[in-house]
């Protein structure tokens, strides 16, 4: 068994439903922090960009008295869109990375945009993408990596998702092979992997010194054979329970852990699994159980309660 040691697990605002700054199906940002506290957590992401207090006083005022850190944050962008999508991506990651860095957060995960919508599933543009678009894209990212990293020492991470540009392994293996590996590398979000029906481990053996930042995710796979059969949206695959926990679904747990502990440096292994929208009692009981796997296939650090 590989040492896992220099995994740290963490959990974020996704996996209790949140994937907006505001909405009436969410938690609040205070039920979201005072509940990973009781679960035993320690590392945190921030969410959707507004979701937590911008404020850095306050928001380190309110991680401290809960005994949390942040590890990450993620911002939407589409700079497949040229030069305009840039500027305005620069001034959105821009911001979460001030953040960030005044709490202490040194990566920052990128989202490319999707091409549909996070609420109906209904088509928002064209699923493919042309080579001017491509060339956007990966010219776009080299450069707010740059930006980030320069102006306020935050390290860029490309996260590939369903229903984006990015989102087999064979667009990953490119998108990687077309981005500078000094300033790009790859939040591998092992679902979206899967649910495209990539292969997390080739990915890890083809491209080991890119992988710097991995969202822990599972999918059904009864519930994903329906998606691909009724050809359905992510938005619906979600409302479906496309993303479950980790004991019943893909990509097979502890194998992937051993790999990505081969890896034999930190890497924050931050636990998603898309909910929204939920009933509020609910994402907390799947937060402890889901904890308590990663416990026991030798992750941490989790905390006993209280904390």
């Amino acid at each position: 068994m590989a040492d896992l040691s220099r995994l740290r697990l963490g959990t974020a605002p996704d996996s209790w439903g949140v994937w907006f700054p505001e909405d009436p199906h969410q938690v609040t940002w205070e039920v979201y922090l005072d509940e990973i506290a009781r679960v035993g957590y320690v590392y945190t992401e921030l969410g959707p960009q507004g979701f937590m207090p911008q404020d850095p006083a306050r928001l380190n005022e309110e991680l401290a008295r809960r005994g949390l850190t942040v590890c990450g944050g993620t911002v939407f962008a589409g700079l497949h869109k040229g030069a305009e999508a840039l500027e305005k991506a620069k001034v959105e990651f821009g911001q979460e990375a001030k953040l960030l860095a005044a709490v202490g957060a040194e990566y920052l995960v990128h989202l490319p945009e999707q091409y549909t919508d996070q609420h109906t599933g209904e088509s928002t543009q064209g699923a493919d993408i042309d080579p001017e678009q491509w060339k956007n894209l990966v010219t776009g990212t080299d450069e707010l990596a740059r930006f980030l990293l320069e102006e306020h020492g935050v390290k860029l991470v490309f996260h590939p998702h369903a229903d984006t540009h990015v989102d087999t392994q064979e667009r990953i293996a490119r998108f990687l092979n077309d981005t500078d590996p000094e300033l790009v590398n790859l939040c591998l979000d092992t679902g979206h992997v899967a649910y495209c029906d990539g292969d997390n481990l080739e990915i890890i053996e083809q491209f080991p010194e890119r992988i710097t930042y991995v969202h822990l995710k599972s999918v059904d796979p009864v519930v994903r054979a329906r998606v691909l059969a009724e050809k359905v949206s992510l938005a619906e695959a979600v409302k479906l329970g496309v993303m479950c926990e980790p004991p019943y679904g893909v990509p097979d747990m502890p194998p992937l852990l051993d790999a990505l502990g081969a890896l034999d440096r930190e890497i924050f292994a931050v636990i998603e699994q898309d909910l929204y929208p939920v009933e509020p009692h609910i994402p907390l009981p799947i937060g402890a159980r889901t904890a308590g796997y990663y416990v026991g296939c030798g992750l941490g650090p989790v905390r006993r309660w209280p904390y």
